[in-house]
């Protein structure tokens, strides 16, 4: 049974994984929560999932779960997240944190050797370098849990690494994909909020739109699967059905399918290496009818070019991109 620690629990990742944990009781178990300020969900995951240590933002919160939860250890802050990241009993750390609050937990995670269910994408773009040789150093297993790179993984197990032609990640293309240059100027926070195909939290969902969330990925993918930069490519998909393609030197292309439901590739990382049946349904192709593939246009959306720029760059810049 593999023992969880979810950082980031009442977040859009944090409450599919702990629902796809309820599905899987005799595989999974939650031995810490670790959460902002969204106590009434945090205390419904408490009381679902029983886990030792509950983490949260600040000490009023952490007073009055200690009062609910008389037989669980609160801690608060930056000590509490930390504390959820490293409880000895964890087996598997889900980092589902947004933004940079999740650096410091994760990275401590992988220095004790976890095993980590990445989702913080902030991690790996502000600082790849460190995280990977903690992981090398530790033996530490990063599966990643964005679905574009989670399909990579499973297409890489197919052909060795040093047969790898290209990555390809496959973009929606977002609610402005067949925006001219001078619609996107005018839009608004709303329309951006609109994606067609996927349901995520708020600044993903703002960051797929500007296509900055496909560039943060091109520099994620190079962490990953140490993969350069020129030989990771963007195919717009507007079916978000093909999650990722992997291309080899024999010119075999290998795309993972499946439903648009982040509890797939969230299933697939707590489980590997074993495949669990799936509990969220299956990929009907004949009912879908067509795939549509198109070109990233780099001019209508420049993220792409300036997250490949910071890349480049190297050093600090890709963590100002992500800041």
């Amino acid at each position: 049974m593999k023992r969880l620690a979810v950082l980031g629990s009442t977040g859009s990742i944090g409450t599919a994984t702990l629902d796809a944990v309820a599905r899987f009781p005799e595989k999974f178990s939650v031995v810490a929560l670790a959460a902002g300020r969204n106590l009434a969900v945090l205390e419904t995951q408490v009381r679902d999932f029983h886990p030792r240590l509950v983490a949260v933002a600040d000490e009023a919160d952490a007073a009055s779960l200690r009062r609910t939860f008389p037989g669980v250890e609160v801690v608060a802050g930056a000590a509490g997240r930390e504390a959820a990241a490293t409880h000895p009993d964890a087996t598997t750390v889900v980092a589902a944190f947004v933004g940079a609050l999740g650096l410091v937990p994760t990275y401590r995670a992988l220095t004790l050797g976890r095993e980590v269910a990445l989702a913080n994408k902030e991690t790996l773009v502000a600082a790849g370098e460190l995280m990977t040789a903690a992981a090398r150093a530790s033996g530490a297993v990063i599966l990643p849990i964005d679905s574009e790179h989670n399909a990579l993984h499973q297409a890489l197990r197919v052909g060795p690494a040093g047969s790898v032609r290209r990555l390809i990640l496959t973009a929606s293309g977002g609610p402005f994909r067949t925006y001219s240059k001078a619609q996107i100027e005018d839009v608004t926070v709303a329309q951006a909020l609109a994606h067609p195909t996927w349901a995520m939290g708020a600044k993903i969902t703002v960051d797929s739109a500007t296509m900055m969330n496909k560039g943060l990925e091109i520099i994620e993918a190079r962490h990953l699967f140490d993969v350069p930069e020129e030989r990771i490519a963007v195919l717009v998909h507007p079916e978000s059905r093909v999650h990722s393609l992997v291309e080899y030197d024999d010119g075999t292309l290998i795309a993972q399918l499946s439903v648009n439901d982040m509890r797939f590739p969230i299933l697939y990382a707590l489980a590997y290496p074993e495949r669990l049946p799936s509990p969220f349904g299956f990929l009907d192709l004949a009912a879908l009818g067509a795939l549509h593939f198109e070109a990233a246009d780099e001019d209508r959306f420049p993220c792409l070019r300036l997250a490949r720029g910071a890349l480049r760059a190297g050093g600090t810049v890709p963590a100002v991109l992500s800041a």
